[in-house]
């Protein structure tokens, strides 16, 4: 790919001389020679230049005011500065305001081979994270919270304030499977730490050992099995956004250390002797009451009263149903992308019994049979015989396409995926395991029916 270098030059020899030297040296060369003409290109006409090589003092203004102005008002470019008089506190400026060199006339066109080609690959990283930041805010916009219902706009509107605003942290409420993630990805790309990392931890999944040292990072010999050195994610984070779901498991000495970070902005690793600084923005999320923890001593007060500066909670799906009107089409589309499927049409049968259930498993639970109907579906109609909603019906007899039969306890007793993995074994098992023969009896594809035995890690013979 060609970049565009654009260069500010108001000495026609050497701009002359500069522009021919980059246009062989691979680069599509754009010569100008006042900042007016400069601006014109960059706001008005949309130029992206990867790097900006200008003189410092221009007949139209100086070069350092006009390089503020424009890292306000357009792309990213790294800038190079010549002068034929430079000053200290010239460079001073330069080099604080973000440009990447500052040289002084003449130049040795060797030397500026060197910056110029450290600069642009400079310029090239710091471009790809533009553009995943991006891409980022595109997906988790405040308008990737799914829903015209009340609570979903106000859940919208709360996230819209809270990414203008820098907080330090912030807790993130409600149910299991409401989406919480997703609120802390909006609030993290929406935000101003946006080119800055997102680092996840879950503090339920880790044993309190492990937990500590991925947290705190650790020195080599710090305990058995550190052989070398660590950086904790409070480190990783540093700049960005930490999110710590689950926060209510982790143990209170943990809390305690977690607390003292925050306050003091620094961390220490385990074994070691000096803090490191770390500015870190903490979105904890729990899918209990961490006030009611707080007052039964079983989470510590003071790191919940640090944390909760803002706290959103996210409404279970059951008060929100009307939501479902976005949500179902939503899964059904991505679903159908995944899966090479045409499901359209969803009989209202089906949004009866979507709307009658209570949803404990929330948007996840909702995911979940999206997904096994849409995958399950051989026809454009959405096929509500795998809904199997629990509580609905006690018992429901489930047909094969053979003519046989299939009893299934549909009084929450049994979880949705083990319901399908029982399903597919049990079809299974009655063909000898042969895959052609089960996608009979179950009125599936077998590319279909092959996904979901792989899932399950089921046993099947091709035939």
């Amino acid at each position: 790919m060609i970049e565009t270098l654009l260069i500010i030059e108001d000495e026609k020899l050497l701009g002359s001389e500069l522009s021919r030297h980059y246009r062989q040296s691979g680069w599509e060369v754009v010569l100008v020679s006042t900042l007016g003409e400069a601006k014109t290109l960059l706001m008005q006409k949309n130029l992206e230049p990867l790097l900006i090589l200008s003189d410092m003092n221009l007949p139209d203004g100086n070069a350092l005011d006009f390089m503020e102005f424009m890292k306000k008002h357009a792309g990213y470019a790294e800038w190079l500065f010549l002068t034929g008089y430079g000053s200290v506190p010239d460079s001073v400026r330069a080099l604080r305001l973000g440009a990447y060199d500052f040289l002084e006339k003449p130049c040795d066109l060797e030397r500026l081979d060197l910056v110029v080609a450290s600069a642009s690959r400079s310029a090239a990283i710091q471009r790809r994270l533009v553009d995943q930041t991006r891409q980022g805010y595109r997906r988790y916009s405040p308008d990737a919270y799914i829903g015209h219902s009340q609570q979903a706009q106000g859940i919208r509107q709360i996230l819209g304030k809270l990414t203008q605003v820098p907080f330090s942290a912030l807790i993130i409420g409600g149910e299991s499977g409401t989406g919480k993630g997703l609120a802390a990805r909006i609030l993290h790309y929406g935000g101003s730490r946006a080119q800055q990392p997102m680092i996840e931890v879950n503090c339920a999944a880790l044993p309190r050992e492990l937990l500590e040292s991925e947290l705190f990072g650790h020195e080599p010999g710090a305990f058995t099995g550190a052989s070398g050195r660590h950086r904790g994610l409070l480190e990783q984070a540093d700049g960005g956004t930490l999110f710590m779901d689950e926060i209510g498991e982790m143990p209170l000495d943990l809390q305690a250390k977690l607390l003292k970070v925050i306050e003091d902005h620094k961390v220490r690793r385990l074994g070691g002797e000096k803090e490191i600084s770390v500015d870190v923005q903490i979105v904890a999320a729990s899918n209990r009451d961490l006030e009611q923890m707080a007052q039964d001593s079983t989470f510590r007060s003071d790191l919940y009263h640090r944390l909760s500066v803002f706290k959103v909670i996210l409404p279970p799906l059951r008060e929100a149903v009307e939501d479902l009107d976005e949500l179902v089409p939503l899964f059904v589309a991505e679903y159908n992308a995944k899966a090479g499927k045409q499901v359209r049409a969803i009989p209202d049968e089906v949004w009866k019994q979507l709307k009658a259930y209570h949803w404990p498993g929330n948007v996840r639970e909702l995911r979940n049979v999206i997904e096994r109907c849409v995958l399950f579906a051989d026809s454009p109609i959405f096929p509500g015989q795998w809904l199997q909603l629990p509580g609905q019906q006690l018992n429901k007899v489930i047909p094969l396409s053979s003519g046989d039969s299939l009893n299934l306890p549909l009084d929450g007793s049994m979880a949705l995926d083990d319901m399908e993995r029982f399903i597919i074994k049990t079809v299974l098992d009655r063909v000898d395991n042969n895959l052609t023969a089960a996608a009979r009896m179950l009125g599936a594809t077998r590319e279909t029916l092959r996904y979901r035995v792989k899932k399950y890690n089921l046993k099947m013979v091709d035939g």
